[in-house]
């Protein structure tokens, strides 16, 4: 049974867009969908149930969702075989895709929590961006300037990877691609930092 057949279509368009994910996070570019973590932590209650049986907060978004793509894809592809198999014929594509997301959710909670202990940095890694002040960052896309910030790469103090926008502390300064930055404040998303290096300039 072809994954690009009619049927089936649901679930190579859900493959499709986990190769997406992969791709824009080798990117640098996962702040499309978000870099924070979902919080799982609340007062308590059913919605505290749904996210735990959910598995929404044991590890970063982008892994939760490429993890709930690879089930609701491997999920339908197997009801479509069983369905042809028993009846002869599979389901109508939305009906299938339907009984997939449903079954493909708390598969994804199983996931996300066997994930959670296998990286258990994942379970802690939702930091105040507070905390990635007085961190090193490089600069990974564009050159920041006062009032045009730069893509950057930090890592939290569990060694986690995250991408934040960075202007120069100092109005006339500027920083390249490949700068290692201080940052050494925040105001709303945007961090501040100074160059831990001074560029030599060319000869003349």
């Amino acid at each position: 049974m072809s994954l690009l057949a009619d049927h089936n279509l649901p679930f190579a368009v859900a493959l499709a867009l986990m190769v997406l994910l992969a791709l824009l996070q080798a990117f640098g570019l996962g702040h499309i969908f978000g870099d924070h973590d979902l919080d799982a932590d609340s007062d308590g209650g059913l919605a505290d149930g749904l996210l735990v049986i959910l598995g929404i907060g044991r590890v970063p978004f982008m892994i939760w969702l490429a993890s709930f793509l690879l089930a609701f894809a491997g999920l339908g592809v197997g009801i479509q075989a069983l369905a042809d198999n028993l009846a002869g014929a599979p389901l109508d594509r939305w009906l299938a895709a339907v009984l997939a997301a449903g079954a493909a959710l708390p598969v994804t909670g199983v996931l996300s929590r066997a994930l959670g202990h296998v990286l258990p940095g994942d379970e802690t890694s939702a930091v105040g961006l507070d905390s990635l002040v007085g961190r090193r960052a490089r600069i990974v896309i564009g050159r920041a300037a006062a009032g045009h910030p730069a893509r950057a790469r930090v890592h939290d103090h569990f060694g986690h990877m995250h991408h934040v926008m960075v202007e120069p502390h100092e109005a006339d300064s500027e920083m390249l691609e490949g700068d290692e930055v201080l940052l050494v404040r925040r105001e709303n998303e945007t961090f501040y930092g100074v160059a831990l290096q001074e560029r030599r300039l060319s000869p003349l």
